[in-house]
């Protein structure tokens, strides 16, 4: 009994010692933390206020809640709005609802609506293979490895950039919406995307395996095309089959069929409609006031296809952002954009504003970090991806305020459409796809220079969801 009393006072003791090491909070430490806490009758019901609701309707400004004014003097066509439901792919909805808008323009009056399973299908089994060859690739390099832990970390995922939306589409072409309709897998895209990516952990241990052994690369080939067969099964039992031909015929706005159907191939098709390639007809453009501006960065790793493109950007200056999204704006383009979304969103109204929420005054302390330090920092990146359609000019020709079109259905919001002031859009805007038509010369000139390398476990650098 004695020896048991002696082992467990030596425990506390080590325990005490544990607590007490410097760095730990300490006994004195708690209590001075303690010292601060003198609680006023006003203290005690803040707490009761915030124990018992949400925090945002007790930050919400006030006076920053009347009437949003809806007035855009300068302001695309408005078109229908789409629904990403629930998974990642606002980055396809947004690059298609630029496509469709720029088809729209060009033809005056055919509407089109593309199919984002089709691509969504394709993505992902391009995703695949570029997990499983990146595995390859880093084959003999030891499981801990931070670009091996990369691969296996992230196998599979349903975000991205318009960066894939041009891959996939220069590759396999778009179809109509009513030719390849959602699926549950699709529109849901969590469980499926899961049990995918797990396979792909499974054979991404086999394919290192033969690496390792040292297989001839035309085993390793082979061994991936079966890998690759497999997942294409998943996919079709979850997505659907992507159709090789299809008849068509297009619409007006008005939903008047123009012309006879006829066949297409979705390459046909995409050609049609979108044109004979997109790569090489845009840049895009970025906010990161962390690195030097005028300077063009890649992206390691971060495309769709193994055979495509990495993410590349200018980086620039907000002030040159807004002036070629302006112009851009006034000759009737949409453009791909994104945001972090989520910062002082007010979502019953549509409206981002970084005044409609106090968060300091209720909490009684400040948020002081700028742009750079919340991106430093992990607090603060792209999110998610929508389509840029008007800006509301001052007499000078400075924007006040700016409206895109978002994915999550036409109830939601402003008709589906967000209104985000322009002191929110510099502070929380990051992407910009811009047609080279609208680009100063000076900053081609930039998009042209040989980029700086950056890797992707960068805080700026998740994809759009």
């Amino acid at each position: 009994m004695r020896k048991n009393f002696l082992l467990l006072s030596l425990c506390l003791a080590l325990s005490a010692t544990a607590q007490t090491k410097d760095g730990g909070i300490s006994a004195s430490m708690l209590r001075d933390i303690q010292k601060e806490q003198t609680l006023t009758p006003a203290d005690r019901a803040l707490i009761n206020a915030i124990a018992a609701n949400n925090i945002d309707d007790l930050a919400k400004n006030h006076m920053n809640a009347g009437e949003l004014d809806t007035y855009f003097s300068v302001e695309t066509k408005k078109q229908t709005i789409t629904d990403q439901k629930q998974s990642g792919r606002c980055w396809m909805f947004s690059g298609m609802n630029v496509l469709k808008s720029d088809f729209a323009r060009r033809t005056d009056s055919l509407t089109v609506e593309f199919s984002q399973a089709y691509l969504f299908f394709w993505d992902q089994l391009e995703k695949a293979n570029l997990m499983l060859q990146g595995v390859i690739d880093t084959g003999q390099k030891p499981i801990d490895d931070q670009r091996v832990q990369f691969f296996f970390h992230h196998p599979l995922n349903d975000g991205g950039t318009f960066c894939g939306v041009a891959d996939l589409g220069d590759k396999y072409g778009m179809v109509p919406k009513e030719v390849m309709p959602e699926s549950y897998s699709s529109d849901n895209t969590s469980r499926a995307s899961r049990l995918i990516a797990s396979k792909l952990r499974e054979f991404g241990l086999q394919l290192r395996e033969m690496v390792q052994k040292g297989k001839k690369p035309a085993a390793i080939e082979k061994a991936k095309t079966r890998m690759l067969g497999q997942v294409y099964h998943m996919l079709q039992y979850t997505i659907g089959e992507p159709p090789q031909k299809f008849t068509y015929a297009f619409r007006d706005k008005n939903g008047k069929q123009i012309g006879e159907p006829r066949e297409y191939t979705p390459m046909q098709f995409y050609k049609e409609v979108v044109g004979d390639q997109l790569n090489g007809s845009f840049i895009m453009v970025m906010n990161d006031p962390r690195r030097d501006y005028y300077k063009t960065y890649e992206v390691e790793y971060d495309r769709h296809t193994y055979d495509g493109h990495n993410w590349k950007y200018v980086n620039l200056p907000m002030d040159d952002i807004e002036q070629m999204a302006i112009a851009a704006l006034k000759d009737g383009r949409k453009m791909y954009s994104s945001y972090d979304v989520g910062k002082f969103l007010d979502r019953k109204r549509g409206y981002a504003d970084t005044e409609n929420f106090d968060y300091g005054s209720l909490f009684g302390t400040t948020f002081g970090m700028d742009k750079a330090q919340r991106i430093m920092t992990f607090d603060s990146g792209s999110t998610h991806a929508m389509t840029l359609t008007a800006v509301d000019l001052d007499a000078k020709g400075k924007a006040k305020k700016w409206k895109v079109e978002n994915s999550w259905g036409a109830d939601w919001g402003q008709k589906g459409c967000l209104i985000m002031t322009d002191r929110w859009f510099r502070d929380y805007m990051f992407r910009l796809v811009v047609p080279k038509q609208y680009v100063p010369e000076k900053i081609l000139r930039a998009a042209d220079l040989p980029p700086v390398m950056v890797m992707p476990e960068d805080p700026l650098f998740l994809p759009d969801e």
